[in-house]
């Protein structure tokens, strides 16, 4: 028996882990990195389907809801909320509007995604009305003010007071997001 030249062996090695690399990266990062984010809280996933208004108002607690946007380096768009901030009573049907300006010559199609910390505040957050539902197509120059219809769940711990929710717009694509 014959033993492998030490250039094979590499090239085995080598092969076993570019394999490796792949079936971590496609079969084992995505369940970590949910379970990374329901720990930490990072990069709550919102509920992408529009909510049914609720009929109580706790007048007794202040929850402070803050927004930010950004926009991904492959989209022309200028994206930002009107506020950055503001308090409002769980129960109480809020709105915030965004406003969004394509910057391009040509008309160009984007989809927000959007994300919620604490994580825990991503299931209480309701939204009745959003523009990251569906794309959307802004024509060249375009500025369009995109309003956000939601609600805190009455039911949210006390624990939190702070729930912060990002938008981040991508240009859309025959790619799933």
């Amino acid at each position: 028996m014959t033993m492998p030249s030490p250039q094979k062996r590499q090239l085995r090695l080598l092969l076993l882990s570019v394999v490796g690399m792949f079936v971590f990266a496609v079969f084992l990062m995505p369940p970590l990195y949910d379970a990374f984010c329901e720990l930490t809280g990072l990069n709550g996933k919102p509920n992408t389907t529009a909510a049914v208004a609720s009929e109580v108002v706790d007048l007794n607690r202040t929850i402070t809801v803050e927004f930010l946007t950004s926009v991904d380096a492959g989209l022309p768009w200028q994206f930002k909320s009107e506020k950055n901030a503001i308090e409002v009573h769980p129960g109480q049907i809020n709105t915030v509007k965004f406003d969004v300006v394509n910057n391009a010559r040509t008309a160009v199609t984007g989809r927000a995604i959007p994300s919620i910390s604490p994580a825990l505040g991503a299931s209480h957050l309701k939204k009745t009305e959003c523009f990251c539902f569906q794309e959307q197509t802004l024509a060249a120059g375009q500025t369009v003010e995109m309003p956000v219809v939601f609600y805190i769940d009455p039911d949210l711990p006390k624990s939190v007071k702070t729930i912060t929710l990002a938008y981040r717009f991508y240009r859309h694509s025959d790619k799933t997001l």
